[in-house]
């Protein structure tokens, strides 16, 4: 099959579940194009994880051309790209510029701008958009004609709760009528897009998957040095509730000092949250580590002995799914600590592989941490189910194979969830 994604920008290290999904295509026998529609060139972060360079994406990645931000130099620079290229394909180019129909995509001229690049691209089976966002961006393109194919869409977190809150319910209509089928990563996603409009036959959970192999299982038991390690990863952004794991370690050092909080990623809160590790006097046992790359992530993790991912759900409406670093966690045996947020209650098995506690409450976060700390002994089982239940239902490898077999039905034009289920049951 020939596919194209369409993302915001590629490569990002916070979204390997992309990548994973790109590769395991390629490993299919499948071609894959990847678009990116947000501003900006590839991206250029220090950390980028290695089977970008070990698969060569980047010559398969096309991302959105420079706009100027000047309106006159991005006029001037339009009027370039509609001279040199208009022979290719006028009627679309033309299309690309209706603001009556395409409003403000078209009237900045973006719409024009993510078309030129697309005018020698072939005929695709399927189109799959990379969040909703990116979807109504996609829909446009294919209505112009610029872009052909099957249009999938993967819902998977802000673009079902921030947006949506952010541009009202009705955002998603024409795209639900006018999409082939829809993906979200947990039932949680699946029943808002049904309740925002979506048909419950066009929509079926299609989880966020791990490579299980590169994540080996170690059970936990107490180090000899009586050191307790805990760890997070994840973007420092409100929805992730970085703080509340911060002031659960503060509570919980009171009481057993020898303990270390590795906090592993960036974002627009880092500062806030460093001047409240200082504020709390508790530099010495927590540490903001910055990205890392996935092997970084794993030789921390293995010298960790409790994982805590605090989600909550944001003041702008953001909320997560089962996030991908706390599946990679529970594969290395680790407990988990999460909250009652979103997908997650999905993944996490309330005092069996982890324990859940409400969104915004470190007290809670700091007994459960106590608890755990305090009864080392249930460490390595509670390990053991967390890896068997990724391994059952977020293997990227059964994932990947469930998402061919969802394009092959989408291809065929006879598809429903009902459909899909018969034909994934009889597959797998």
């Amino acid at each position: 099959m020939k596919i194209a994604f369409i993302v915001g920008s590629f490569p990002v290290i916070s979204e390997t579940f992309i990548i994973n999904q790109i590769i395991g295509l390629i490993e299919r026998g499948n071609t894959v194009d990847i678009y990116g529609v947000e501003n900006g060139s590839v991206n250029d972060q220090a950390k980028v994880h290695p089977d970008v360079e070990k698969y060569q994406l980047r010559q398969f990645t096309h991302n959105q051309p420079s706009i100027p931000q000047n309106y006159l130099w991005r006029l001037l620079k339009a009027i370039w790209l509609i001279i040199i290229n208009l022979h290719k394909s006028p009627l679309v180019i033309l299309r690309s510029l209706n603001f009556w129909r395409y409003g403000k995509l078209a009237a900045s001229l973006r719409l024009l701008y993510l078309t030129v690049r697309l005018l020698d691209s072939p005929s695709y089976d399927i189109i799959h958009c990379q969040f909703g966002t990116f979807a109504l961006i996609a829909m446009m393109l294919r209505d112009i004609g610029a872009i052909k194919g099957k249009l999938i869409t993967s819902f998977r977190g802000y673009d079902i709760s921030l947006f949506v809150q952010q541009n009202g319910e009705d955002v998603y209509h024409s795209l639900f009528a006018q999409g082939d089928f829809f993906l979200t990563n947990c039932e949680y996603f699946r029943q808002r897009a049904i309740k925002l409009g979506c048909h419950p036959q066009k929509i079926i959970v299609h989880g966020s998957g791990i490579d299980c192999s590169r994540f080996p299982l170690k059970l936990r038991y107490p180090h000899a040095d009586g050191k307790i390690r805990i760890a997070t990863t994840g973007r420092l952004i409100e929805k992730k509730g970085v703080e509340y794991g911060i002031l659960a370690i503060a509570q919980v050092s009171k009481i057993y000092p020898h303990i270390e909080y590795n906090i592993i990623g960036d974002g627009e809160l880092k500062d806030n949250l460093q001047q409240l590790i200082d504020s709390l006097q508790i530099a010495d046992q927590v540490k903001i580590l910055g990205w890392k790359t996935q092997p970084e992530i794993i030789e921390i993790l293995n010298h960790t002995d409790i994982f805590i991912a605090p989600s909550v759900t944001a003041k702008d409406g953001n909320q997560d799914a089962p996030v991908n670093t706390l599946k990679e966690a529970m594969l290395m045996g680790l407990p988990v600590i999460a909250t009652t947020h979103g997908g997650i209650p999905e993944l996490v098995k309330d005092g069996i592989s982890g324990f859940l506690v409400p969104e915004r409450d470190a007290q809670a976060i700091a007994e459960k941490l106590t608890h755990l700390i305090e009864h080392p002994e249930i460490w390595p089982e509670m390990g053991q189910v967390g890896r068997a239940d990724v391994e059952k239902n977020y293997d990227i490898h059964k994932l990947n194979d469930e998402l061919v077999r969802i394009y092959r039905q989408v291809i065929s034009n006879d598809v429903s969830t009902q459909q899909l289920g018969l034909v994934l049951s009889a597959e797998c």
